[in-house]
């Protein structure tokens, strides 16, 4: 399956994958018009903000994205990765990860960090299995869902 940069014009197959992501969780909404409005035009806000973003595609549909930025100093943050149900256990998550992950070294960072809600216990494994450790820090987001998010970190 081709991973390619995102686009602007992928906005709605990117709600739409998230949207099937969020699913699985009850209560958790994407809020296009609000605190998810960056992913209407994604390329761009990523740009901005000096991230970069990827996604898989199959069949016509995005059915993976992985993105993220240089904080500052050595420090990178992922910023977002979601995988279509169907394709969870293929691999292709830690692929994803990979991708940024060696984005990031190129960016010359030494660490790179994630939020995750807290009701994500599945990709909370998944990134242990990876190499990240839960931090103890927390936030909340204010948003619909009412999100309150875990904070992992890795050394790269």
């Amino acid at each position: 399956m081709p991973i390619r940069p995102v686009r602007n014009k992928d906005a709605t197959g990117l709600i739409s994958l998230i949207e099937r992501c969020f699913s699985e969780y009850p209560g958790v909404v994407v809020e296009p018009d609000g605190i998810d409005a960056d992913l209407r035009a994604y390329a761009t806000a990523l740009e901005q903000s000096g991230g970069e973003g990827f996604v898989l595609e199959q069949d016509g549909q995005i059915v993976g994205l992985v993105s993220g930025v240089l904080l500052s100093g050595a420090r990178y943050q992922l910023k977002r990765i979601y995988l279509d149900a169907s394709l969870r256990g293929s691999g292709m998550g830690a692929k994803m990860l990979r991708l940024i992950e060696g984005r990031a070294r190129t960016c010359g960072a030494s660490s790179i960090e994630l939020w995750s809600d807290t009701r994500f216990e599945r990709a909370h494994r998944f990134y242990v299995r990876e190499g990240y450790a839960k931090t103890g820090a927390t936030r909340e987001l204010g948003d619909l869902s009412e999100s309150v998010e875990y904070h992992f970190t890795k050394t790269l």
